[in-house]
């Protein structure tokens, strides 16, 4: 299907879903880089596992964050202005223009 065909509620929807899809995206590739800090925690406080330790934490500098989360949100305003940007509405022509056909 084209998005050119449809209406702008629907292109609204899209535009929104992508931002969703290239949050969720931006948050899976942070975290893979960062080693997947984000799912190494938990309890280890009782017996079985009170020797345990959790593996080190690399953590991305702030830049590269700022970075990642900067080029996910251009893509995101350049493919939003393509979608929303509609046909040119036309005009119907005038009623006397209908009465004398161009030759």
């Amino acid at each position: 299907m084209s998005l050119r065909r449809l209406n702008v509620a629907q292109r609204a929807v899209v535009v929104i879903g992508m931002g969703i899809a290239l949050y969720l995206f931006g948050q899976w590739l942070i975290g893979f880089w960062e080693g997947g800090s984000a799912g190494s925690f938990g309890w280890v406080a009782y017996a079985p596992l009170s020797g345990a330790t959790n593996p080190p934490v690399v953590l991305l500098h702030p830049w590269v964050r700022l970075s990642v989360w900067l080029a996910l949100t251009a893509v995101w305003v350049l493919a939003s202005v393509a979608v929303m940007s509609g046909r040119k509405a036309t005009s119907a022509p005038a009623a006397s223009d209908a009465s004398h056909p161009e030759p």
